[in-house]
């Protein structure tokens, strides 16, 4: 890896984004049996995990880099960082015995709440002992300029082992180069720029030999970015969940297993993420209506989900950054017929797919990094703004067998979501093991209430299992009474 490495436009995106109401990092919380990593104290042998941890980094350089800006431009690169210590970003916390559930959703929570420092490697890694059931937690912060959904699951497995007899490797001696100077960072800059003409050309000389296929090009890409930037122009409805947010955070979870999950999409038709945004629809009308607003369609109500599809090719897999483009998806939240909001998402899906939405934001991306490396930025600015979408819903599929860590199997995975502009829900999902984890962020004031819609979307997944003629899904776990005084 070069001394500095540029970060791409999208990438960027998610640093102008940031505010201390806006932190832009995700993360998860994952929940494991302590087994091997008891210390002799009983507690958790955090150090043991801290040396793993660093043991595997060198697969991983973007960890033990952080952010520097080229003069002039201000545009972030990264630099390896001489001063890298692996106990500041690998921490260790306890709940009090016996912790619950509850209380580990409020930790994670408030880690959620908290900015990373742009002084240091851009994540966090907090080991949380006592929790109750013979149970630990490894709650994960990243930036979102350093990865994405995909990026994110291959880190997982970098950790993270098949093998319940896999120990800590020796990790390897790291050398830091040395951070490049301000004046040398511009001189890299004005090379780079200086070469850009020469790259045209050649791709210039590409196009004419084909000339047909170059129009034909030129003109579906057009078409894909006017298709694309309109789809963020019309407004969907004002909801009391797209206010301006504060800077503290709710976080609850939920888990279903996969297999009913499958089965309704094999005997209702469409797919998984179908089944995902029906559950979704039927649970945010039922929510909103609990909240006074009528969901009804005379009432015109249109409610969209932002939905990330990763674009990242196979060979890029292992890799950071962010390789994803965005479908504004209206959500049927005036069907209250399951099988019928199944077909309808189906069918928008469909359209989606078709549709030239992800091309149009690559095309942006790309033009972004020839002219102004803000253009993206503020496209995506205007975009929510202007409240192209109501919420983020973001689907990862992760490993099917059980991963370890030190020999201390996961159990469960929680995702959680950075959120965006006036949008206080975000819900994403990450399959592991036979079942899928639903991870839900929001705004700490504008969705006291978090448990309820964790509630309608249980509600509403067994209302489609009912209609798939499926027993309804038995809670896996207590409900908690809501508590606002949280």
């Amino acid at each position: 890896m070069s001394p500095a490495q540029r970060l791409s436009v999208l990438d960027r995106t998610f640093l102008d984004f940031e505010s201390d109401s806006y932190p832009q990092h995700v993360g998860a919380t994952l929940i494991f049996e302590i087994g091997p990593l008891r210390n002799a104290a009983g507690g958790i042998d955090a150090d043991r995990v801290r040396s793993h941890i660093e043991s595997r980094l060198y697969r991983i350089p973007r960890y033990r880099q952080r952010l520097a800006w080229i003069p002039i431009e201000h545009h972030p690169v990264w630099v390896d960082d001489d001063r890298f210590n692996i106990h500041y970003h690998v921490r260790h916390a306890a709940l009090p015995k016996p912790g619950s559930e509850r209380q580990l959703k409020r930790l994670a929570a408030r880690i959620m709440s908290q900015r990373l420092d742009y002084g240091k490697p851009l994540w966090e890694l907090w080991v949380i002992e006592g929790l109750d059931g013979d149970r630990a937690a490894l709650i994960s912060k990243t930036h979102h300029c350093m990865i994405d959904g995909i990026a994110g699951v291959d880190l997982l497995t970098i950790l993270l082992s098949l093998d319940p007899d896999d120990e800590a490797d020796a990790a390897p001696r790291w050398l830091p180069d040395e951070p490049p100077s301000p004046l040398e960072l511009a001189g890299a800059e004005v090379w780079r720029r200086a070469t850009m003409p020469i790259t045209a050309l050649r791709g210039l000389a590409a196009a004419a030999q084909h000339p047909s296929e170059t129009i034909a090009r030129v003109r579906e890409q057009a078409g894909a970015v006017i298709e694309a930037l309109g789809a963020g122009m019309v407004p969907a409805s004002n909801t009391p969940l797209n206010q301006d947010l504060g800077p503290h955070r709710r976080f609850d979870w939920l888990t279903f297993d996969l297999a009913p999950v499958r089965e309704i999409k094999k005997r209702l038709g469409g797919t998984v993420n179908d089944v995902v945004l029906t559950t979704v629809a039927g649970a945010l009308g039922d929510f909103l209506e609990q909240r006074g607003v009528t969901r009804a369609r005379q009432c015109g109500l249109e409610l969209r989900a932002m939905v990330p599809v990763s674009v990242r090719p196979i060979e890029a897999r292992g890799t950071t950054g962010n390789q994803i483009a965005l479908w504004v998806t209206p959500l049927p939240i005036a069907e209250t017929d399951p099988r019928r909001r199944l077909a309808a998402v189906a069918e928008i899906t469909t359209g989606l797919k078709r549709s030239k939405q992800a091309l149009g934001a690559e095309v942006l991306a790309t033009v972004s990094e020839w002219t102004v490396p803000t253009l993206l930025s503020l496209a995506s600015r205007v975009a929510y703004r202007n409240r192209a979408s109501n919420l983020v819903v973001t689907n990862v599929p992760g490993p099917q067998l059980p991963l370890y860590l030190l020999g201390a199997r996961v159990l469960e995975t929680y995702p959680m979501l950075n959120l965006l502009t006036r949008q206080s829900l975000g819900v994403a999902l990450f399959s592991y093991a036979g079942r899928l984890h639903w991870g839900f962020i929001a705004d700490w004031d504008l969705v006291p209430d978090l448990h309820d819609f964790v509630v309608a979307i249980e509600r509403a997944f067994g209302d489609l299992c009912e209609a798939a003629e499926l027993p309804r899904p038995v809670s896996q776990k207590p409900h908690e009474a809501p508590d606002v005084a949280d």
